[in-house]
């Protein structure tokens, strides 16, 4: 009985043990699948939680920048020398697709929109960049291009065409030196302005008004961000942002007037025109020769455009901002030097001679006029005169006179960083940089314009303003606000005889071209420099109305242009200054004569 009732309870125990065993198997498999699960979840929330946040937020939200305009540069009137145009860009987002993506959109892209796959091979490749900003692969899509992209979009993901705006110049190359040119940011700058609101797809001033005064034009991104649905279709606005628009620049250049210093500078291969106000300092015109179209750098410059800008002429370098030697344009400084240093004074008279011969070297003059004062020699531009008044003088005087002028400095117009200051060869810099002393010589040389001299249009015409406004040093400049001006203190014995030496070069000295009854009165002075064994630097510098409250200062200049200030400078001068009087009734006495 008890074997037996022993025997009946072994199977019993043996069932109630596996069915033990697979309870305990099912819960292990359980928990080993809810590790899993909480291990996956903790992967995903915890580890990678924002990655995938991004991610999710990528497939539902889209972000639609949008670019701020940028303001215009205007004339003094208000008439319109830069803008802006709207156009459409061809992008990719290279987050959203792979290597392995790419092939199939580029051929659907190439297809629907008639680039050539190659070339967006090419873009693609030239644009890649680790940060995976948005890479252009087309630029200034037509409008049909425009409307087939957007009747596929949904089915191109990781390529957008977005709406861009550009940089535009109504009148091409005219201004270009003084306004500049905008082009797309690099990725080092972007590094290094992005936290001042700058984005990867921005553009920046390069050079003139538009690199000086960005920050004043550039404006604020706006944007939307909008929700979409798997096909990309927009669900709802989440967020606007209206951008903000750059501000206009009102300049003090006058239009008509710059057209005409641009037209007058077809005359030459390579020079500069500066005009300007002699009251205040107020640019009206500044043109330079050869010169470039800015348009170019709104959608990048081709390849032979880019050779073209970078031949030995150099059309992107703004002469009015570079130095050359002055020549007997520098002899209105000899003539300060003189007079204010008390050596001489206004009657003071020294004799001439055809060939000056002096320390062991002869110099050839132009003409023998006998015993003349400073009105004449300056009208018929006399080298022995000047010579002499040279050495009586002295360098150190030569050239203070020089440098109270403002030569030898930067003029403070707001292009201070493209500008020259020059050059003043006086004793100190030769010993310095040449290693040589002072000889008589250099002040001979000096003395004419023709030495270690080197002044900018742009310096010539702060000179000219001073002695056409009585002794004030102005600072040129060319946007329309307030600028200080420096009083000189010249005698007015000196003021005296520069204005009858240069009245006189016009009315019968080597300017008579100017002597135009349809003009008001004149004055000015021509130079011709030596540039060996180039040819000949042209120059003429003089203002208007030689009487009264003179209204304008011009200054032109060829560079290697051959022939004289008179013959080639001095028409580029008439040219300004007949659109800038038209419609001035010259006075009655200078009609009859």
């Amino acid at each position: 009985m008890v074997r037996a009732a022993g025997g009946g309870v072994g199977p019993s125990t043996t069932r109630h043990t596996g069915t033990g065993h697979q309870a305990a198997l099912l819960l292990t498999v359980m928990l080993l699948i809810l590790a899993a699960i909480l291990g996956r979840l903790a992967w995903l929330q915890l580890l990678h939680g924002a990655e995938n946040r991004a991610m999710a937020d990528e497939n539902r939200i889209r972000l639609l920048p949008r670019n701020p305009v940028r303001g215009r540069l205007l004339d003094r009137k208000g008439q319109v020398l830069a803008t802006n145009r709207l156009t459409y860009n061809l992008y990719l987002q290279p987050l959203q697709v792979d290597d392995r993506r790419w092939p199939e959109l580029r051929e659907r892209l190439a297809s629907l929109l008639g680039i050539p796959a190659d070339r967006l091979e090419a873009q693609r490749s030239s644009g890649a960049n680790a940060q995976g900003f948005r890479i252009p692969l087309a630029l200034s899509l037509t409008p049909v291009q425009v409307l087939r992209f957007r009747e596929q979009a949904g089915s191109l993901r990781g390529a957008e065409v977005s709406e861009d705006v550009l940089r535009a110049y109504p009148d091409g190359s005219l201004g270009a030196h003084v306004m500049g040119y905008t082009s797309s940011i690099t990725e080092e700058e972007y590094a290094a302005l992005k936290d001042h609101g700058y984005r990867i797809s921005d553009r920046i001033g390069r050079s003139g008004l538009e690199k000086v005064y960005e920050t004043h034009l550039r404006g604020e991104w706006g944007g939307q961000q909008l929700e979409v649905n798997a096909e990309g279709q927009v669900q709802r606005v989440l967020g606007d942002k209206p951008a903000k628009a750059g501000k206009d620049l009102r300049l003090t250049l006058d239009l008509d007037l710059q057209r005409a210093a641009e037209k007058a500078l077809d005359g030459v291969r390579k020079g500069a025109i500066v005009a300007m106000d002699p009251q205040t300092g107020a640019v009206r015109a500044m043109a330079s020769r050869p010169n470039f179209d800015p348009n170019i750098f709104s959608e990048g410059p081709t390849t032979a455009q880019w050779n073209g800008l970078n031949r030995p002429e150099a059309p992107m370098l703004n002469r009015a901002l570079q130095g050359f030697p002055p020549a007997s344009t520098f002899k209105i400084v000899t003539t300060i030097a003189g007079i204010e240093s008390g050596k001489l004074n206004e009657n003071s008279t020294v004799p001439t001679v055809g060939s000056f011969c002096y320390y062991g070297q002869c110099y050839a003059d132009h003409g023998s006029f006998g015993s003349i004062g400073f009105p004449f020699a300056l009208g018929v531009s006399s080298n022995s005169f000047f010579y002499k008044v040279g050495l009586m003088v002295g360098p150190d005087e030569l050239f203070k006179a020089a440098r109270r002028m403002g030569y030898g400095s930067r003029t403070g117009s707001e292009l201070a960083a493209e500008e020259s200051p020059g050059l003043l060869g006086d004793p100190a810099w030769k010993k310095e940089v040449l290693g040589e002393p002072w000889t008589p010589v250099d002040t001979i040389t000096s003395s004419i314009g023709q030495g270690a001299v080197t002044v900018t249009p742009l310096q010539m015409a702060r000179l000219y303003a001073a002695v056409a406004n009585g002794g004030w040093l102005v600072t040129p400049h060319l946007v329309e606000r307030e600028f200080p001006r420096q009083w000189i203190g010249l005698k007015p014995a000196t003021l005296r005889v520069l204005h009858a030496g240069l009245r006189q070069a016009v009315t019968s000295g080597t300017a008579t071209i100017l002597n135009d009854p349809s003009l008001p009165p004149v004055a000015g002075k021509t130079g011709t420099a030596e540039d060996p064994p180039r040819p000949d630097h042209a120059w003429f510098g003089g203002y208007a109305p030689a009487t009264g409250k003179p209204t304008l200062v011009i200054v032109a200049f060829g560079e290697n242009s051959g022939g004289y200030g008179g013959t080639v400078a001095a028409p580029m001068v008439k040219a300004l200054m007949t659109v800038w009087f038209r419609g001035v009734k010259p006075p009655a006495a200078l009609k009859a004569g």
